[in-house]
């Protein structure tokens, strides 16, 4: 009697587990940000140097991956759902984002933060508009308290007509 055989037996397709690739990506950005690190200076923790936060950050998320991936190749029938890719979401958040970038200087920061939410909001067939502009009203607000008013920045709030 032939062996059955299928596709989730293959030793290539535990690299299709969703929890697989997340935790090789986390690791994989957190040795990116390590190398990149490699020469701040540390520091103390009484004294953090530059390269300090970044650096732990990066530990953890090198940590974080290493569990993500280690529960991905343990998990058994149940965990081996597939990866898809979605491209609707790659699309409009990194659409959002480059948009605001090139937005900010001329339209202000409150009309560049409603790009950013609403292009950024087509990414999700389910969210409500309500949510959106509760979502956009929060981060202009958090926006302007936090880089105009605490830090000071001289961002322009509306766009000079």
């Amino acid at each position: 009697m032939p062996s059955e055989s299928t596709n989730s037996s293959h030793p290539l397709a535990l690299l299709t587990r969703k929890d697989v690739l997340a935790g090789l990506m986390f690791i994989g950005v957190a040795l990116l940000g390590l190398w990149v690190s490699r020469d701040y200076p540390i520091g103390s923790a009484l004294r953090m140097g530059t390269g300090y936060v970044p650096r732990l950050l990066c530990w953890l998320l090198l940590a974080l991956g290493c569990l993500v991936l280690i529960g991905g190749l343990r998990g058994g029938p149940a965990a081996a759902a597939r990866a898809t890719f979605a491209w609707r979401p790659v699309v409009f958040v990194a659409g959002s984002l480059a948009l605001f970038g090139l937005a900010i200087e001329r339209l202000g920061l409150v009309l560049s933060i409603l790009l950013l939410i609403g292009v950024g909001a087509l990414a999700s067939r389910t969210l409500r508009p309500a949510e959106t502009i509760l979502a956009a009203l929060v981060l202009i607000a958090l926006s302007w308290g936090i880089f105009i008013f605490a830090l000071g920045l001289t961002i322009r709030v509306w766009p000079e007509w």
